[in-house]
């Protein structure tokens, strides 16, 4: 399967998870808890999953599934395979908004090729924004988009992006005061893939954190922001990878002066 008939899959896979996540939001379902009470699961979330499964498996059936929910009736993964193809799903990016009704939530579909990311989308139904990459460059809603193009750090927006365990709390409390000592402002969506579609559109000018995020937290929104011209690193300033113990996503504009701040 080429890069393109990815992208048309990730699209229709992105869509058919939104539109079945769509027709539970502000509705009675189940939510469980995981590690944590803040730590939530729903119905959704692995129905979305399930579907999401069996489609590109229908569509590219010598291709890995990775995704974030475990469920013993689909043949899933939680690590990328060094090699071979694979497909990242996270089915709700955002599931505490989502279950308290909140419109900052998505489903988030990315290929990978041998390690590397090759199409991307991130489908925010409740937002009716769907951010999409290839190999030739990054869209929000079918239209080219671009990283911002500032240019002083102080002027900057950055998302932290950090779990809700003690430990992530910990950390994300010191890079707020280093944004509020260093930058412009601070966002917290509380989607991942969210900050780093906003990112990839300029809507941001900055994603950062100081822990390894999962997978499905980052791989299609790093190839978003590649793909609109923004620099993309780990703590040290070195390409980013999805064994990365930390995240710079940025504009690219004054990328070094983010790595010396959170170095």
């Amino acid at each position: 399967m080429d890069a393109n008939s990815r992208l048309t899959l990730a699209h229709e896979a992105a869509r058919t998870g939104a539109e079945l996540a769509m027709s539970g939001f502000r509705d009675d379902f189940t939510v469980e808890s995981k590690e944590s009470e803040l730590d939530s699961v729903t119905e959704f979330d692995r129905e979305v999953q399930r579907r999401l499964a069996g489609l590109l498996r229908e569509n590219d059936g010598g291709a890995t599934i990775v995704g974030e929910e475990e469920l013993p009736d689909v043949d899933t993964r939680t690590t990328i395979p060094e090699s071979g193809d694979a497909w990242i799903v996270d089915p709700i990016d955002g599931t505490n908004n989502f279950v308290v009704g909140n419109h900052v939530w998505g489903v988030a579909v990315s290929a990978v090729e041998g390690g590397d990311a090759v199409a991307a989308v991130n489908e925010f139904p409740s937002l009716g924004d769907t951010y999409a990459a290839g190999d030739d460059g990054a869209t929000r809603n079918g239209e080219p988009c671009s990283v911002s193009d500032r240019t002083n750090p102080g002027t900057f927006t950055i998302n932290p992006i950090f779990g809700l365990s003690p430990h992530h709390r910990r950390k994300l409390s010191e890079y707020v005061d280093v944004i509020a000592e260093e930058f412009g402002d601070s966002r917290r969506f509380g989607s991942s893939q969210f900050a780093l579609s906003s990112v990839a559109a300029g809507e941001l000018d900055a994603a950062v954190s100081g822990i390894r995020l999962a997978p499905w937290d980052t791989v299609g929104g790093v190839h978003l922001v590649r793909q609109a011209g923004g620099t993309v690193t780990d703590l040290d300033g070195e390409p980013w990878t999805p064994t990365s113990s930390g995240i710079i996503a940025s504009n690219g504009e004054a990328h070094d002066e983010l790595v010396a701040a959170f170095d």
